[in-house]
């Protein structure tokens, strides 16, 4: 048996640049890891089935889990006879711009390559990766990094400065495609990218708080205003910044002292079902 744990991502920026002749958006963005998780555990099986289990019945358990489609193009790459059962326990909360599915496939293709001995470099299962997911690459690494093209182009950055996180995601699931389905490379958004390289090259805190930012949360906080009323509610009662993550419709606050990230916590967790309060990695 084997072990991995995939943590979640958040963006501490993100910038779409123009359409790409694929249809994909080039996109650059900074994003780090926090300590809020998905476990997942491999063993091999006596046939050559992939059998993902999953306690929690809203996540799918078949070819629609990401998780599954890692380790199919595993097993088909590298000529694998053997199958896998891969059970996932769920700690990231689901469609919430956090990289839940994206993190569970990468952990999938690292648990693999220990547990069929294939010792493949991380680089070549970026490569894979980035066909079934564009947050896969980074979820491999798992370190702070600028990440463009795709999301395949990697460019590690120092770790964040030592942080609170409080991470709540409202009620609702958004389609990442239908958010980007509606935006308008016309329409101005600033996104400090450069600032936020610059704080964490110096390991400014206070300027990383202040070059939090993410062209998709206007869009996202359209269809759900409840995204820029949890953003308000984070501000109001004394975080450090607070940014949307991915395409939503999670937002999250950084808070130095664990005094201020508790009472940001409690502020939040009256208004929002899903509340977490953990620490940054990166």
């Amino acid at each position: 048996m084997i072990y991995e744990t995939a943590p979640a991502k958040i963006n501490l920026t993100l910038d779409t640049l123009f359409k790409r002749d694929d249809g994909y958006h080039e996109i650059e963005m900074i994003m780090t890891t926090i300590d809020l998780n998905d476990r997942l555990s491999f063993e091999r099986r006596s046939d050559s089935k992939i059998v993902v289990q999953v306690e929690q019945n809203y996540v799918p358990s078949d070819s629609k889990n990401l998780a599954y489609k890692a380790a199919q193009l595993m097993t088909e790459t590298y000529g694998v006879q053997q199958g896998v059962t891969i059970t996932i326990d769920k700690g990231i909360p689901v469609s919430a711009g956090l990289a839940g599915g994206s993190t569970d496939a990468a952990a999938t293709m690292r648990g693999l390559n220990r547990l069929f001995g294939l010792n493949r470099p991380l680089s070549e299962l970026c490569n894979l990766g980035i066909t079934i997911g564009t947050d896969i690459p980074f979820c491999i690494y798992g370190k702070t990094a600028i990440c463009k093209g795709k999301g395949e182009i990697i460019e590690f950055l120092n770790k964040p400065p030592s942080s609170w996180v409080i991470v709540a995601k409202p009620s609702v699931g958004i389609s990442s495609p239908d958010v980007f389905k509606r935006l308008n490379l016309e329409e101005y958004h600033e996104v400090h990218t450069t600032a936020c390289q610059e704080a964490l090259l110096s390991g400014d805190y206070e300027k990383l708080c202040e070059s939090l930012s993410n062209r998709l949360e206007p869009i996202s906080s359209k269809m759900y205003p409840e995204i820029l009323k949890i953003k308000e509610n984070m501000l109001n009662s004394g975080a450090d910044g607070s940014v949307m993550s991915g395409s939503g419709p999670t937002v999250y606050a950084l808070a130095q002292k664990e005094r201020q990230a508790k009472h940001v916590y409690n502020s939040v967790n009256g208004c929002c079902n899903e509340v977490h309060l953990v620490r940054l990695l990166g």
